[in-house]
């Protein structure tokens, strides 16, 4: 009933994963327009909203969404609008946000070595690579593991990034909460005067109908026949 008549295919969906059929400008809109109208109370919602960014300000791929939940929950913030918060890092921001966390981690910990933004799609793609053959390792005789690569990938890429984004993601995230509380303020007043309008507008007309009937009904009735 809700399925797409014709499915897309593999190559769209990676296409739509960077840039969306609606456009990023519309996503951010609908995610921006989801959190307004988050039924919670305007602080807890922009604490949701800033585990979110600060989640996006970290390597751990794939696991955004639990780590944005359990952060949310850890200090009450709404887990609905955590989960929104890390649309932040999408394909279009998550490059910058590797460079910055990656350079600064390096900086931080004094990690020596060529260092470009082409390294890290490299070691994480040999990671990944290396990763997956050590766990096919015990299932093949022709498989053997190593972990060069990944330790290789650790000192260089991860534990720098997972360094790094600690302060930008801090920055940003405590600038997106102290920003969002005030907007979903102000949009909650907004809505509430629109909805006191609806309601006068509904009394008045109920009240005009009732003055109608009571007017009608004491009319004398003509003579009768």
């Amino acid at each position: 009933m809700f399925k797409r008549r014709k499915p897309l295919s593999y190559a769209q969906m990676w296409t739509e994963m960077f840039y969306p059929r609606s456009g990023w400008r519309r996503a951010s809109k609908y995610v921006l327009h989801r959190l307004r109208r988050l039924p919670d109370q305007p602080h807890r919602v922009a604490r949701g909203w800033a585990c979110g960014i600060f989640i996006s300000f970290t390597p751990f791929f794939g696991f955004h969404f639990m780590g944005a939940a359990a952060l949310a929950w850890l200090i009450r913030g709404n887990i609905l609008a955590a989960l929104l918060g890390t649309f932040v890092g999408n394909p279009l921001t998550t490059p910058f946000i590797a460079l910055t966390s990656v350079g600064l981690g390096r900086w931080m910990l004094g990690v020596e070595g060529k260092f470009t933004p082409h390294l890290i799609f490299d070691e994480f793609t040999r990671a990944g690579s290396e990763l997956w053959n050590n766990l096919l390792a015990p299932l093949s005789a022709e498989r053997t593991a190593h972990w060069d690569q990944l330790q290789q990938f650790n000192e260089q890429i991860f534990l720098p990034y997972a360094v790094g984004g600690i302060l930008p993601g801090l920055a940003v995230s405590v600038a997106a909460h102290y920003m969002t509380v005030p907007l979903i303020r102000a949009y909650h007043r907004h809505r509430a005067k629109q909805m006191a309008e609806r309601i006068a507008r509904a009394k008045a007309r109920r009240e005009l109908e009732l003055a109608t009937k009571a007017a009608a009904e004491k009319q004398p009735s003509g003579p009768e026949s």
